[in-house]
């Protein structure tokens, strides 16, 4: 039986909002659907299915949004295409980046409804933090993304389209050329296409929302990015995180078969049920054994648990030996990735102290699991983990017309 409220997910279909141009946006689809889409425009079987693998290639493997520089499909079918299709992205309403390098992106969807993205840079890898929803149901009462209300699911565009928004950011489309139709000549100076090094080498699905709760898109935008002829990032780099959807767990595993990372942060119903309200509909026990079920976890794939450092609340030397004891008890292959809590206005919550995280963490190593103490980023823009919450809580218009009065007379 369903838990009423915030725990449980908000049905919030997503009608796409006709362009008023007439054409249709690409961007989010895969092979078949781009074929269905030029059968309908009128194209036979065979061209159909011949140019959305061309198309396919150019979307996600080269990042091209137009239709004209496609070199390897005649000038009229360029046209043609052009005319009635259009690849678009996500309108970045602000771009932020932090003194350590994290960029943060605002963005804006054709409805008009605000979610974020972020970036993170390493010396070995480029994360990519990605968000599902905007808003999100599940109201975890340390994190900032859980105080706003859930407006709807992301579509697989709006997914795939932070991942392409990101790889345009930071200039990492292949360049060159590619071999050209029969009636085309190549340009002889222009560079020879080659696939470049990679800033962006890893997604996280750790943005807005909860994965599991927008499963089908989830699924279907990661499908995308997997594919060889598009994105083609290694599923092995990529880690879908869940604050314990455990029906969809499984299903997760089998469709999907990425990384799972959970978000746990606590080992005591009393405490997990306060700070991870989804606890009250599936347990400790139940989250924890649906992980020893993850098909997909091996000792070269371990489970990630993920746990938020809060002072005095689930912290003590009591917690770090439960921790060791639920993850050994369950034969977990597991690391745990220790979050010193992130503030952000009105928080509930203090951080635990460094001394207290270190100890608390020792306990864990001594026990032979890895529980590595993560390094804040993007604080200073909102933008590590527990901070996202987009401007998609729109203010009223009396508050509009107060903050405008304000500046008037701060400009004097």
């Amino acid at each position: 039986m369903q838990i009423p409220g915030h725990i449980d997910p908000v049905p919030v279909p997503r009608a796409v909002t006709p362009r008023e141009d007439g054409r249709i946006d690409l961007l989010g689809l895969n092979k078949a659907q781009i074929r269905d889409c030029l059968a309908e425009a009128g194209l036979d079987a065979k061209q159909a299915k011949l140019r959305s693998k061309q198309l396919f290639h150019w979307l996600y493997h080269r990042g091209e949004t137009d239709f004209l520089v496609m070199t390897d499909l005649a000038k009229p079918m360029r046209l043609w295409m052009a005319e009635r299709f259009v690849v678009g992205r996500p309108q970045v309403v602000e771009a932020q980046v932090s003194t350590d390098g994290t960029r943060k992106w605002l963005l804006r969807s054709d409805d008009g409804q605000d979610y974020e993205m972020v970036f993170i840079p390493d010396a070995d890898r480029g994360t990519l933090c990605v968000s599902s929803q905007v808003g999100c149901t599940l109201n975890c009462r340390f994190c900032h993304t859980g105080t706003m209300r859930l407006v709807r699911n992301l579509t697989p565009g709006e997914i795939v389209g932070q991942v392409m928004l990101a790889r345009d950011a930071l200039g990492e489309w292949p360049k060159g050329n590619m071999a050209a139709s029969n009636d085309e000549e190549e340009d002889e100076d222009a560079p020879q296409y080659q696939a470049d090094g990679r800033m962006l080498t890893n997604i996280v699905m750790m943005g807005m929302g909860e994965p599991l709760y927008n499963f089908e898109h989830v699924r279907d935008a990661l499908k995308i990015v997997m594919d060889g002829d598009g994105l083609s990032l290694s599923r092995r780099r990529i880690t879908l995180s869940t604050s314990g959807v455990v029906p969809m767990m499984a299903r997760a595993a089998d469709e999907i078969g990425v990384n799972l990372a959970v978000s746990l942060h606590a080992v005591t119903k009393e405490i997990r049920d306060e700070i991870v309200p989804i606890n009250r509909k599936y347990g400790i026990e139940e989250l924890l054994q649906a992980c020893a079920d993850y098909p997909r976890a091996s000792n070269a794939r371990r489970i990630t648990f993920e746990y938020v450092m809060l002072k005095d609340k689930n912290d003590s030397d009591a917690d770090a030996r439960e921790l060791v004891r639920l993850i050994k008890h369950y034969k977990l292959p597991a690391k745990v990735n220790l979050i010193p809590f992130n503030p952000w206005p009105g928080a509930l919550y203090e951080c635990s102290s460094p001394e207290r995280i270190r100890a608390f963490s020792n306990l864990i190593f001594k026990a032979g699991i890895s529980a590595p103490i993560r390094t804040p980023r993007g604080r200073d823009i909102m933008a590590a983990c527990g901070q996202l919450k987009s401007a998609s809580e729109k203010k009223s218009r009396a508050e509009l017309d107060r903050l405008a009065e304000e500046k008037q007379a701060a400009l004097g």
